[in-house]
């Protein structure tokens, strides 16, 4: 037996040793020593009790020694060697109900005065002088013991008065709705002559003896029969939980909680940003989840695993650890689409601090000066039931309120709690109707010069002409259909209508914001006028939601821009990671590759993480001190290579650090193709038992190295050495001797002179007859700083989402084929492809 410990740092300051005893408690029999029932203590002490103390073992849990024959098994390791307990270590799955067990038997003689909750006493009394004997007796049984205490219960306030203010925490805007009954309550011995219960106190005490008895406010307490359900989530917002249990299929609500994210932990990754939600729901729900069995839902995978081996991520596997005192039979995971309570819990969490938990609450936390007479609400905020945003819905509803250019008015009158009722929301989309008013059309064809120029051309001389003039409108006649002789009449549009008819036929909700041939269709047997159809796409390509959302079936602009090649080995190289793959036995999980742009020479090596110390000394180990320093490296923006550390080796050893355009892999695609290419091979040689890809990996390389590349005509292993590779089934080569070692570095050094040049204009011409095709039916549009674009959008989103920005970003530095644009909102620069970049 042997843990892993570690030191975690405590709120004040100190250091808190914590050590991991996951393997242990995989095969630690379950005590399952029952707790007290959380609803029956409450309502012992809520009657009519006057005098409270409540005693906190100190350390608790390091005052039960454990047996001599089992101390070995809690050895924990440390820099000086292996050290075991001798009392009851936190962390252990049977430390709750063990310690339990000791405080219940010890004060069994004083169950009619005293609760006992794990560490927790609390001694309730009548009169005081009842509850000095009280105290007496219980302290006289912890001395006999050996016990030490120290001088709230279940992180509760108990009071004479508690049969209220303990459901605070349940109740939806207690401290708003109780505000008239405290203004009477908490008032100062002086001001008692005060006191007057009136009509708003009466309306108080009934909402609250309402929303107490009415689902699903109304919360049950734990149920020790069956296993506690923690259902958990956590956004960029905040986090959020639920405390449920299952019974006779009836699913009860124990406890909600949310609350807000710090700017620090809003940084986090998805996973670690998972773990905090359950860990944050652990600590407000000690009370509740301490010495019960406890199934864990989460909608993140790949926590499922986190309390029976590492996740290979530390924040990750230190919550784990903090966990370990806990009865966590299992964690499930479920589909984000049935985590829809922690989810709005998560994205709804309590803004400020809450006064209801606070020991000293009372009326003056919440006003400054006099409380008011009357509990309102304002209008501004109406409440919402049942409502829930997914994240997508949620920020692309934050950017258009910062689109929209005009403000909602606000309502400065307010209704009271009582008055609040569900109303149903009336659609929001207004639609426009496409009906032209056909005295409107006459109004402005006679405004309009053309129109009424062709007009008395029609009444001055009988010609042969496609216009005809009836009911005092001008029309166009208009073939049918192609090669059509019957012609058909059509309005002839005066120019001022043409925006307002195209809003009617492709803007309306009616009309869809179809394409451009869609809507001319529509359009050329009802309407013409001159340029109509350049008119439909100078419109349609201004549509800004058709240039968020639209798909395009064209190949993406900007032509091909080759990188040039280099005139020697190790001056450019590019470096990539491939993976996670399946963790192996060496413990490897990643694979960096390192290429040279010019001998196409690759380097693959296993690692076990991708981390920015794992890259660093890699690149330095296993690359710098064989070839030596290149001029440049070229990379992706990941966290592993776009770092401190990595900039600081740069600066240190002399070379230049270049970094690809972000969700561009074509910058970078010499490595991304070796990625593509290898995989495959990997696939068909491992043992897929044993999962030995590592071991095939430098098999794989030498490979791919020793056979001639379709771009430089030369294979790297040649270009980089010079020769031939001697393959295991080759003869032995015919030797040339040199009667000087140095004519064998003459002779190498024209070899390599005339292989480099072969293999320089090889690939020059490889890049010419590759950019042939690819800038082959492809736009390579120019902007200009100042111009308004959109950009796309990347990563996950729904299928609704745009595909483009909402806000239109400005171009404020240019380097074809790249741009830097800036945010209008965040005031962001960062740095997109043309690939990426939609005109307005």
């Amino acid at each position: 037996y042997a843990a892993p410990a570690l030191l975690v740092a405590k709120h004040d300051g100190s250091w808190r040793m914590v050590v991991d005893y996951k393997k242990l408690n995989n095969i630690t029999i379950k005590d399952n020593h029952p707790l007290p029932n959380m609803e029956q203590a409450i309502q012992v002490l809520g009657g009519g009790y006057n005098f409270f103390s409540k005693l906190d073992m100190k350390s608790g849990f390091w005052q039960i020694p454990i047996k001599e024959e089992d101390k070995y098994k809690t050895a924990f390791i440390t820099p000086d060697g292996l050290y075991e307990w001798n009392v009851l270590a936190q962390g252990l799955k049977n430390s709750p109900p063990s310690f339990q067990r000791v405080m219940t038997d010890i004060l069994s003689p004083c169950r009619q005065f005293s609760l006992v909750y794990i560490d927790d006493i609390i001694i309730y009394s009548r009169s005081f002088e009842e509850h000095l004997a009280h105290m007496t007796q219980i302290l006289s049984i912890l001395l006999k013991h050996n016990f030490q205490h120290q001088i709230d219960y279940l992180s509760h306030t108990i009071s004479e008065h508690s049969g209220l203010s303990w459901y605070r925490k349940f109740i939806p805007q207690f401290a708003t709705i109780a505000a008239s009954i405290h203004k009477i309550t908490n008032l100062t011995k002086p001001n008692k002559k005060k006191f007057i219960w009136g009509d708003s106190q009466k309306q108080a005490f009934l909402q609250l003896k309402y929303l107490l008895v009415t689902s699903p406010l109304f919360l049950d307490f734990p149920n020790d029969k069956y296993p506690i359900i923690l259902t958990a989530d956590a956004s960029k917002i905040g986090i959020g939980g639920t405390l449920q249990q299952i019974i006779d299929g009836e699913t009860k609500n124990l406890y909600y909680h949310s609350q807000v994210t710090s700017s620090t932990q809003r940084r986090y990754d998805p996973i670690e940003l998972e773990a905090l939600a359950i860990w944050l729901c652990f600590q407000r729900m000690r009370s509740y989840l301490l010495g019960r069995s406890i199934i864990i839902y989460t909608d993140h995978c790949p926590l499922c695993n986190m309390m029976n081996s590492s996740v290979k991520n530390r924040r990750v596997d230190r919550i784990s650890i903090l966990l370990q005192e806990y009865n966590i039979e299992k964690i499930i995971h479920i589909k984000g689409q049935h985590n829809c309570l922690a989810d709005y819990l998560s994205r709804h969490p309590i803004q400020h601090h809450e006064e209801i938990f606070d020991a000293d609450y009372g009326i003056k936390m919440l006003f400054d000066v006099e409380p008011p007479t009357t509990v309102s609400v304002p209008d501004t905020k109406p409440p919402v039931i049942n409502a829930v945003v997914t994240r997508s819905k949620r920020k692309q509803m934050l950017q258009q309120q910062v689109v929209s250019s005009h403000t909602l008015p606000i309502n400065p009158s307010k209704k009271t709690f009582s008055d609040i009722q569900p109303t149903n929301i009336e659609p929001s989309t207004s639609f426009t109707c496409p009906y032209f008013d056909i005295e409107r059309i006459k109004e402005e064809q006679t405004k309009d010069p053309n129109i009424q120029r062709k007009i008395k051309e029609l009444q001055g001389k009988n010609i042969r002409t496609s216009y005809i003039f009836h009911d005092e409108l001008l029309y166009k006649l208009m073939p049918m259909h192609k090669n059509s002789i019957k012609k058909t009449k059509v309005i002839f549009l005066p120019t001022t209508l043409v925006d307002s008819l195209l809003k009617a036929y492709h803007t309306d909700p009616l009309a869809g914001h179809f394409g451009i041939k869609r809507t001319y269709l529509k359009l050329k047997n009802r309407f013409k006028w001159p340029g109509m159809l350049h008119s439909i796409i100078r419109y349609i390509k201004k549509c800004l939601p058709c240039q968020q959302h639209n798909i395009s079936r064209i190949r993406k602009p900007g032509h091909l821009c080759s990188i040039d090649p280099p005139d020697a080995l190790f001056q450019l190289i590019g470096i990539d990671f491939c993976g996670p793959f399946n963790r192996t036995p060496r413990d490897n999980q990643y694979v960096l590759c390192i290429t040279d742009y010019f001998t196409r020479c690759i380097n693959a090596i296993a690692l076990p993480n991708c981390s920015a110390q794992t890259t660093a000394q890699t690149i330095f180990d296993d690359y710098i001190c064989l070839y030596g320093v290149p001029k440049s490296i070229l990379s992706d923006q990941g966290i592993h290579f776009n770092n401190q550390l990595m900039d600081s080796m740069a600066k240190l050893i002399g070379y230049t650090h270049i970094f690809s355009t972000v969700y561009h892999p074509q910058s970078n695609g010499m490595v991304e193709r070796f990625n593509a290419t290898f995989v495959p091979q990997l696939a068909k040689l491992q043992d897929r038992y044993n999962n030995n890809w590592d071991e095939y990996l430098s098999p794989v390389v030498f490979a791919y190295n020793t056979g001639v590349h379709s771009t430089t005509h030369y294979s790297p292993f040649q270009l980089q050495f010079g020769r031939e590779p001697r393959l295991p089934i080759d003869k032995p080569s015919s030797t040339y001797v040199f009667h000087k070692p140095n004519d064998y570095y003459t002779q190498l050094r024209k070899s390599l002179q005339i292989i480099y040049n072969n293999a320089h204009i090889n690939i020059i011409q490889q890049q010419s007859k590759y950019k042939k095709p690819y800038d082959k039916h492809r736009s390579d549009p120019i902007y200009a700083i100042n111009d308004q674009v959109l950009t796309k959008i990347q990563g996950s989103r729904s299928k609704l989402d745009p595909r483009y920005s909402i806000i239109p970003r400005i171009i404020v530095k240019t380097q074809h084929p790249i741009y830097w644009v800036k945010d209008q909102t965040s005031q962001f620069i960062h740095r997109v492809h043309v690939n990426d970049i939609r005109p307005i």
